[in-house]
């Protein structure tokens, strides 16, 4: 009797558990997933991928969150820009509320032994581009990250996370409820690792390069030379020509905003543009969107002295 056909979703989980994209992206270009995976259980020798049960691991993982594949339609559309690197699959909590949150996703990232300067940049860049009608995204690490969701929960918005470890704990472990919090007020949570997999330097790294796919912009604060994951996340950010503000140390970057320049940065702004610096009359200014997407993230505060566009390529269209 032939074995029952393996459904996609279980063939993506299974690869994505024992490789990285890259190692599939030729393979894939022409066979289907579960083609993929039953072409790399009879060529490996160690027998380790045939002791390997895709339903069953899956359905046991998906007691703990769900695994969502590029054919969902809830399915990041951003990730694309990742070309071969674009992930097998993404297991989230909160996944039916994807397309509102990517669809004007911000990261606000950067030092995790954040200065209380650092800590309020981060909290006031976060409430202006909550308020502004745009999904906060960071990780959930000490320092701004953690800062940028916080202050986007008090001003009453949903925020999305990205974690390098399972979803099934916290990293770090004492951010428990903050992540219990963000799916539970109407944000989501993303990993690329099935549940019960631990953090590590590789997760981390890719991690960085997930949350600059997911967004139109990132913000870093707090730029230093040991914010490791921060600055790959910028170099992500640089490689995928996503707009990336770095604002220097300085005064509260909401005090100098007036209220009816704060007004306009709600209505319709113009489409992407990329500068080396702000012009000098703009308070508030657009942030581009994706690359050929033609839309703007109104409503963070650009002004010279305190922001400044670092690495922003031309946008195609």
């Amino acid at each position: 009797m032939p074995c029952p056909a393996l459904p996609e979703r279980a063939a993506r989980a299974a690869l994505a558990e024992h490789f990285t994209p890259a190692q599939l992206a030729a393979e894939l270009a022409t066979f289907s997933a579960e083609e993929v995976w039953e072409r790399r259980v009879r060529n490996d020798n160690s027998g380790r991928l045939a002791r390997y049960k895709p339903a069953g691991e899956l359905g046991d993982a998906q007691l703990t969150c769900q695994f969502i594949i590029p054919s969902d339609e809830v399915w990041p559309a951003a990730l694309a820009d990742l070309g071969p690197d674009c992930p097998l699959g993404l297991w989230a909590r909160g996944g039916d509320r994807l397309p509102q949150l990517t669809a004007r996703a911000v990261a606000v990232t950067g030092n995790r032994n954040a200065t209380v300067p650092a800590l309020d940049r981060a909290a006031a860049f976060a409430t202006a581009v909550a308020e502004a009608g745009h999904t906060v995204t960071a990780t959930l690490a000490y320092g701004v990250d953690s800062a940028a969701h916080r202050a986007a929960a008090l001003a009453g918005r949903a925020t999305l996370a990205v974690l390098p470890c399972g979803l099934d704990r916290a990293h770090p472990h004492d951010h428990a409820q903050l992540l219990g919090s963000i799916p539970a007020n109407g944000g989501a949570v993303l990993s690329l690792y099935r549940p019960g997999t631990a953090p590590s330097g590789a997760t981390l790294k890719a991690t960085s390069v997930l949350l600059a796919a997911l967004t139109r912009t990132v913000i870093l604060i707090e730029a230093l030379d040991h914010a490791e994951a921060a600055m790959r996340t910028a170099e992500a950010a640089t490689a995928l020509n996503r707009p990336l503000l770095c604002p220097p140390a300085a005064e509260d970057v909401r005090a100098r905003q007036r209220p009816t320049a704060r007004r306009a940065a709600r209505r319709p702004g113009p489409g992407p543009r990329t500068r080396s610096r702000p012009a000098p009359t703009s308070p508030t200014a657009p942030v581009p969107g994706h690359p050929g997407t033609g839309a703007a993230a109104e409503g963070v505060p650009d002004d010279p002295h305190r922001v400044h566009t670092v690495a922003a390529r031309p946008q195609h269209h």
